[in-house]
């Protein structure tokens, strides 16, 4: 299986920076892509950013130009957000999505427990 281990929210003016890092670690082999998604209060769960294969990335249009999503050696994925906005306000989760495959197929993918990031105007 595989454990993930949020980090970096808090509190921040409109306008700043704020990392989060999402380590990894278990059957790490069985990941093939992290994603960070954020749930603001009474809305649904959304898809922020996504890496694949370590290199290849995906962003949703609110954070396109704002924030970078990267990967190091130590399988922690970090999400790097500048010029934030009060709407960014919201609990952060990264996913671990499955590989499959010989030796996987008993992982269906993990959550971390959420970071909240506060943005104020």
């Amino acid at each position: 299986q595989v454990q993930l281990v949020e980090s970096g929210g808090g509190f921040v003016e409109a306008g700043g920076s704020l990392r989060l890092s999402c380590a990894a670690s278990g059957d790490t082999v069985c990941i093939s892509a992290v994603g960070w998604y954020r749930q603001a209060p009474g809305k649904e769960r959304e898809l922020v950013a996504s890496i694949r294969g370590g290199t290849s990335t995906d962003y949703s249009d609110s954070a396109w130009g704002r924030f970078t999503i990267s990967r190091d050696d130590t399988n922690t994925v970090h999400l790097q957000m500048n010029s934030l906005k009060p709407e960014d306000t919201a609990v952060y989760y990264c996913y671990a999505e499955p590989a499959g495959g010989k030796g996987c197929d008993s992982y269906f993918g993990s959550w971390g427990q959420g970071t909240q990031v506060t943005v104020s105007s």
